[in-house]
Order: C-alpha cells, then structure tokens, then sequence
C-alpha cells in the first residue's frame, strides 16, 4: 500500500508492532538513513528474498528506497510471500522530510 509522507509518518508513530525496512543500496544508505531502519538491499535479488523470509510476518513493515519504485516492487513481493502489511513511502528518502541517521 502507497502512503504520503504524511500518513507514513503517522501511522508509523502510533504502531507498536511496526519494522521500518530500506531496500536501498549500502552505497545509498552511506548517504543516511531514517531511524530505526534495517537495509536489504532489494537489488541483492534471490538474496532479497532470502533475508525477507527470514522476517517476522505479523509486524507491519514500512519500506523505502530513493525514490518510492523499488520500495513499491518489495511491498508487492512481500504480499505475495505472506507478509499482512507492507507500506512503501512514496517519494522515498529524496523527499524525506523526517529526521535522518548517519551510518
């Protein structure tokens, strides 16, 4: 499911049960990160999905990239594995305003 910025944030601050995941590159993630993110890279393919299955299903995920495509391509994947809920962050981490962490 595609969320604003707005209602990613929101939502995500009232989820106790929430997993906030970066499919970015490491390269990518160098340049900073939103707190509390795991980074798998979704370009690491069958590796990808590997690390995915090795998750908790009943969280809610909350997933990003640089712009909102490949994050939307790992929320579609992680529906199709099982996973209840995943929302990609549309617009990714270029149009982030929140705050950032630094590898």
């Amino acid at each position: 499911m595609d969320l604003t910025q707005e209602a990613w944030t929101e939502q995500l601050k009232n989820d106790a049960n929430a997993f906030i995941l970066d499919v970015r590159t490491p390269e990518e993630v160098e340049e900073g990160f939103i707190p509390g993110a795991t980074n798998i890279d979704i370009y690491m393919g069958q590796g990808f999905l590997d690390e995915i299955e090795k998750l908790d299903k009943s969280k809610n995920y909350y997933v990003y990239c640089r712009s909102g495509n490949r994050s939307g391509q790992a929320c579609a994947l992680m529906s199709q594995t099982g996973f209840g809920n995943a929302y990609n962050l549309l617009g990714g981490f270029n149009d982030w305003e929140g705050a950032v962490e630094e590898p």
